[in-house]
């Protein structure tokens, strides 16, 4: 219809998973001043990270089974108001339980975005649903590139860390205005008719959403775990550790930019089963070279990964219609909610690996304590390589499955909301 403006719906869109990612890349680049300031302990600060991490997949799932009842416009507004609310709190936090809550609040807010933005961009483009998924995700790596040199930079020029957070309130403010003046569609398994059984039915008893819901842990956690604990992982191999992850989110910018003619000339499967063997080799030397080489290896796997997550959504989009809001969001909660527990087996692995390899019966010195973090680091990747390996199998099995499989035909009609 000519009332719905699509290319002022996409841009909105990309604004609000612009603050999701620089709420990801502001603060991490500030949690050792919270730290500081605050007089917090790194278990306190865990826990503070953690909650966004809680809040996103809490969000993005329960957004799934409302976003066809409350419309996504209202689900929108909704996370532009805990955005600010999240932002103004974190701005004027007195202490742990602010920016807990702050954080938190930010988090639902970038699950929000989540659960409405994927089948906002899916209803919005019905005859190219995986390369605009691509293009609109990102703006996810896009914008943790930004919000780590946006933190970079103001630490250079001695801004404090409450500015450097106050930032995300003019995207927050433009999105949110866009957002409340512009006409929405229904999403696209409304505008197709298919009913609300029909979407719980192709959801959780469809077996190939199961296969695809179950392959979401492994491209989440090879792409999101490494990413954000490759500081941690490797800073006792290179010198500039936190530059890996800005190299690798620039590639993955750029990867997502020209994903059009990928996706076309090799299918999302087919795409999902290279994404996984380049990820694979990237781990792989991630966890083998050392000094300079890692940023080598950092562009190897930034090529792998970036497709990863939009792909998986755009293929759920294309292939499962019929699941609707609720499977794209089942799909991306899957993700992330991988993610949060994968850490926490991690981190306690981590720990337990960096004791074994202290030296046993002598006093722990701090060089000692270094040499065990930097043989611990590469050892928590090479494991995670099993993950991608994995996906290979599974998505070469996928691939063949495919190619018996007549995909059903898009919805061109963008219809109105009420």
């Amino acid at each position: 219809m000519s009332t719905i403006e699509r290319n002022k719906l996409f841009w909105a869109s990309c604004l609000a998973l612009l603050v999701t990612a620089l709420s990801f890349g502001i603060r991490a680049g500030i949690m050792n001043k919270l730290g500081t300031n605050f007089d917090l302990s790194t278990k306190q600060l865990g826990v503070i990270t953690g909650a966004a991490f809680w809040g996103f997949p809490l969000a993005i799932v329960v957004g799934g089974f409302i976003v066809d009842i409350i419309g996504m416009k209202k689900l929108l507004v909704m996370a532009f108001v805990l955005h600010l609310a999240g932002i103004l709190l974190t701005v004027f936090a007195t202490g742990y339980w602010t920016l807990f809550i702050s954080t938190l609040l930010i988090g639902i807010a970038n699950g929000t975005v989540e659960a409405a933005c994927n089948p906002l961009v899916a209803s919005l483009f019905t005859d190219n649903k995986t390369t605009r998924l691509n293009h609109f995700h990102l703006w996810f790596p896009g914008g943790i590139v930004i919000g780590t040199l946006l933190v970079l930079l103001l630490n250079y020029v001695n801004i404090g860390w409450q500015v450097q957070v106050a930032v995300m309130i003019i995207p927050t403010l433009i999105y949110g205005y866009l957002f409340s003046t512009l006409k929405f569609p229904v999403t696209e398994r409304v505008a197709s008719g298919y009913s609300t059984a029909d979407m719980y039915k192709a959801t959780f008893l469809s077996p190939l959403f199961i296969f695809m819901f179950i392959c979401m842990f492994g491209t989440a956690v090879t792409e999101l775990f490494t990413g954000q604990w490759i500081d941690v992982l490797l800073k006792n191999v290179t010198s500039n550790a936190i530059l890996i992850l800005t190299l690798t989110s620039g590639v993955m910018v750029i990867g997502r930019a020209f994903a059009g003619p990928i996706v076309h000339r090799f299918s999302p499967q087919g795409v999902l089963l290279m994404s996984s063997i380049v990820a694979a080799i990237g781990l792989y030397l991630l966890g083998t070279l050392t000094g300079n080489a890692v940023f080598f290896a950092a562009l190897i796997f930034g090529v792998g990964v970036c497709y990863f997550w939009p792909t998986m959504i755009g293929f759920v989009a294309e292939n499962i219609p019929k699941s609707g809001a609720l499977g794209l969001n089942m799909i991306g909660g899957a993700g992330m909610f991988a993610v949060s527990v994968y850490s926490i087996f991690m981190g306690k692995y981590y720990d337990d690996l960096v004791v074994k390899h202290l030296p046993a019966g002598s006093k722990v010195s701090g060089e000692a304590l270094e040499t065990a973090k930097s043989l611990a680091g590469p050892e928590v990747l090479r494991l995670t390589l099993i993950i991608p390996i994995v996906l290979i199998i599974a998505f070469t099995l996928l691939n063949f499955y495919m190619r018996g499989q007549k995909k059903e035909e898009p919805i061109i009609a963008v219809k109105a909301s009420l």
